[in-house]
Protein backbone atom coordinates (compact mmCIF):
# COMPACT_ATOMS: atom_id res chain seq x y z
CA UNK A 1 0.00 0.00 0.00
CA UNK A 2 1.22 3.46 -0.74
CA UNK A 3 1.99 5.18 1.88
CA UNK A 4 0.89 8.78 0.21
CA UNK A 5 -2.55 7.43 0.24
CA UNK A 6 -3.00 6.41 3.72
CA UNK A 7 -5.42 8.99 5.78
CA UNK A 8 -6.96 7.76 9.52
CA UNK A 9 -10.43 6.67 9.09
CA UNK A 10 -13.08 8.82 10.92
CA UNK A 11 -13.93 7.31 14.05
CA UNK A 12 -18.05 6.73 14.26
CA UNK A 13 -20.22 6.08 16.85
CA UNK A 14 -24.13 5.11 17.05
CA UNK A 15 -26.09 7.62 18.59
CA UNK A 16 -26.31 5.63 21.81
CA UNK A 17 -22.37 5.12 21.74
CA UNK A 18 -21.86 8.81 21.15
CA UNK A 19 -23.91 9.94 24.14
CA UNK A 20 -21.90 7.47 26.54
CA UNK A 21 -18.37 8.59 25.00
CA UNK A 22 -19.39 12.12 25.64
CA UNK A 23 -21.86 12.10 28.71
CA UNK A 24 -24.21 13.66 26.27
CA UNK A 25 -27.82 12.37 26.29
CA UNK A 26 -28.99 10.46 23.49
CA UNK A 27 -32.27 13.21 22.83
CA UNK A 28 -29.29 15.51 22.64
CA UNK A 29 -27.41 13.67 20.03
CA UNK A 30 -30.74 12.68 17.96
CA UNK A 31 -31.73 16.64 17.68
CA UNK A 32 -28.04 17.53 16.58
CA UNK A 33 -28.80 15.08 13.60
CA UNK A 34 -32.19 16.15 13.46
CA UNK A 35 -31.41 19.28 12.99
CA UNK A 36 -28.12 18.95 10.30
CA UNK A 37 -25.92 20.38 12.65
CA UNK A 38 -22.80 16.72 13.13
CA UNK A 39 -21.74 15.32 10.68
CA UNK A 40 -23.99 11.74 9.99
CA UNK A 41 -24.07 8.99 7.81
CA UNK A 42 -27.49 6.26 7.64
CA UNK A 43 -25.86 2.90 7.69
CA UNK A 44 -29.21 0.67 6.78
CA UNK A 45 -31.26 1.65 10.21
CA UNK A 46 -28.42 2.82 12.13
CA UNK A 47 -27.28 6.62 12.18
CA UNK A 48 -23.33 6.85 12.71
CA UNK A 49 -22.12 10.45 14.30
CA UNK A 50 -18.33 11.17 13.03
CA UNK A 51 -17.09 11.83 16.87
CA UNK A 52 -14.01 14.13 16.78
CA UNK A 53 -16.21 16.60 14.20
CA UNK A 54 -19.21 16.18 17.07
CA UNK A 55 -16.08 17.46 19.62
CA UNK A 56 -15.30 20.13 17.29
CA UNK A 57 -18.77 21.95 17.17
CA UNK A 58 -19.02 21.31 20.51
CA UNK A 59 -15.95 23.36 21.73
CA UNK A 60 -16.42 25.50 18.97
CA UNK A 61 -19.78 26.62 20.52
CA UNK A 62 -23.64 27.77 18.75
CA UNK A 63 -21.89 29.21 15.98
CA UNK A 64 -20.13 26.33 14.78
CA UNK A 65 -21.30 24.26 11.79
CA UNK A 66 -20.29 21.33 10.38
Amino acid sequence: MNKQNTRALPKMLTIKETAQATGLHEYFVRQLVKQNRVTYVKAGCKTLINLDRLVEFLNEGEGASI
